[in-house]
């Protein structure tokens, strides 16, 4: 089982192999988690809770200890960055893109994607990373 350096950059490649691919099961559903601890819904409890526009400690948890196998990882070969992603909203609920809440600050994890070859969204991640990109020949869009 891997290990990510970077949770921001996990986050992504659980958006491919969990909601994209839907290959990483049980997809992660804050809404039910919420549900079986009777916490309500997750933009409430968010906002109840002063989490606003951070990520609720219950989905940092779950995605800090999800493991994903390497056979998945080796199956990668795009990610999308986008602030619409499906794991951000799960993850911090009353979040509104505006931030660096998500930002991937470091690309040491692309050597559990041996086949990744393209990086959607690329623009997010600054000139230098995608010179990272660019030097191991993945396409940066």
């Amino acid at each position: 089982m891997a290990t990510f350096k970077d949770f921001n950059f996990k986050l992504i490649v659980v958006e491919q192999l969990m909601y994209i691919d839907e290959r990483l099961t049980p997809q992660f559903r804050l809404a039910d988690l919420l549900k079986e601890k009777g916490l309500g819904d997750p933009w409430e409890y968010a906002q109840q809770h002063g989490l606003a526009y951070q990520i609720v400690p219950e989905a940092r948890s779950y995605f800090e200890s999800l493991r994903i196998g390497d056979g998945l990882l080796a199956d990668v070969e795009e990610l999308c960055m986008d602030g619409g992603n499906q794991v951000y909203q799960e993850c911090a609920p009353v979040w509104d893109g505006e931030d660096d809440l998500f930002d991937v600050a470091s690309l040491d994890d692309l050597v559990l994607l041996p086949n990744l070859r393209r990086v959607l969204g690329s623009e997010f991640l600054g000139p230098e990373l995608r010179n990272v990109l660019s030097a191991r020949g993945i396409a940066a869009d």
